[in-house]
């Protein structure tokens, strides 16, 4: 047997990689988040909890996460149908919701400040911390799924994706799930925790 390594093998080897390597890393993140909503709810406990309203503002980008992840999907479908221009234009179309998850969350803490929420400082309370620490902690890792996006859509502009060739895609895909699966977690916590 020669020592030449197929480009099959070659695939093959980076997806027993790769895949394990994700799921660590988003098994590692949910600990981090499950750790800070205990956090939450033992601090809570503890009394002098500030009241305020959610701004709606987490509410539309729970809805642009959803859609986004279903943008996703299509991504993925397409690229298994050799469909070169649905996967562009469903990467495109992830991307952007993604970019307008971003701004709707940094309107949502404006809005708060308007409410005389703040993170730290004189004024600040633990709820508003906690708000501001859960939703910026999962925007960070939103922007870690939009340069995985970015990467995905720029190579599907240049048609690297085919049936034969899906693992970018896949494991773009399974992170933004996890993306949209961790917000409505955190959204719905901090919704009916409070």
């Amino acid at each position: 047997m020669s020592g030449i390594i197929t480009i099959n093998e070659k695939r093959e080897i980076r997806e027993k990689v790769a895949k394990p390597l994700l799921w660590i890393g988003m098994i590692s993140m949910s600990m981090v988040f499950a750790g800070l909503t205990s956090a939450y709810v033992v601090r809570q406990g503890k009394g002098d909890w500030l009241q305020f309203d959610l701004p709606r503002m987490f509410y539309v980008s729970t809805a642009l996460i959803l859609i986004s992840s279903v943008s996703m999907n299509w991504v993925l479908s397409s690229a298994k149908k050799n469909d070169f221009k649905n996967i562009k234009l469903a990467s495109l179309i992830t991307l952007l919701l993604g970019f307008a998850f971003v701004i709707c969350q940094f309107k949502a803490w404006g809005i708060l400040v308007d409410q005389k929420v703040y993170f730290t400082g004189k004024y600040s309370n633990p709820a508003g911390s906690f708000l501001y620490m859960l939703t910026f902690l999962h925007l960070l890792h939103l922007v870690g799924g939009l340069i995985s996006v970015s990467v995905v859509s720029a190579k599907a502009f240049r048609q690297k994706y085919n049936s034969e060739n899906l693992l970018g895609i896949k494991l773009s895909a399974l992170f933004w799930h996890f993306l949209t699966i961790l917000w409505i977690y955190l959204f719905l916590f901090i919704l009916f925790v409070r």
